[in-house]
């Protein structure tokens, strides 16, 4: 499908805190409903793991400058519905691969930069169901350039540079 949930999410601490750590869609959504989480304050760690993380990884080629604003939207129609999400990724922020459109002020390159500039008006296929799912947008993940379309080694792009994959790295980064 070509999309990611960015960094890592989490389950809930005993507390009542939210822990952001490795958490599947229900439990996030579980935080959201007892209250112990945002979408905005999962946008913001997300944001700000990608800020640290992504030097090293080149896994995101772009954040949306509205991931924000989709996240703060979210909160907001949760508390109009009493804490109810309306759908099932509502609030959730992910990443799709740069090959995917979004309208967002994102570019759609698939990692080249012989696209750089390619902001689309309308969404994907897939982004516009992420979208009726309440699903953020946080931006674009780093695609082997061209999506593999030519016979350039996979995992680099001119846009993003060479990837690394996270669950392989043999430091503990938390």
């Amino acid at each position: 499908m070509g999309m990611a949930l960015a960094t890592a999410a989490c389950g809930s601490a005993p507390s009542g805190q939210f822990e952001f750590q490795e958490a599947t869609v229900d439990a996030i959504q579980l935080g959201f409903r007892n209250g112990s989480l945002t979408s905005t304050a999962l946008t913001r760690f997300y944001l700000d793991q990608i800020a640290r993380l992504n030097p090293l990884l080149h896994a995101v080629i772009e954040v949306n400058p509205d991931a924000l604003a989709q996240a703060a939207r979210a909160d907001a129609e949760r508390a109009a519905l009493g804490g109810r999400c309306a759908a099932g990724l509502h609030g959730v922020p992910v990443l799709v691969k740069d090959n995917i459109a979004t309208r967002d002020r994102l570019n759609t390159t698939a990692g080249s930069l012989a696209l750089l500039g390619s902001v689309v008006r309308r969404d994907a296929g897939v982004v516009a169901r992420l979208r009726r799912a309440g699903a953020v947008i946080l931006g674009k993940a780093n695609p082997s350039e061209w999506s593999n379309f030519r016979p350039v080694e996979s995992g680099w792009s001119a846009r993003g540079g060479q990837t690394l994959v996270s669950n392989l790295i043999a430091i503990n980064l938390w």
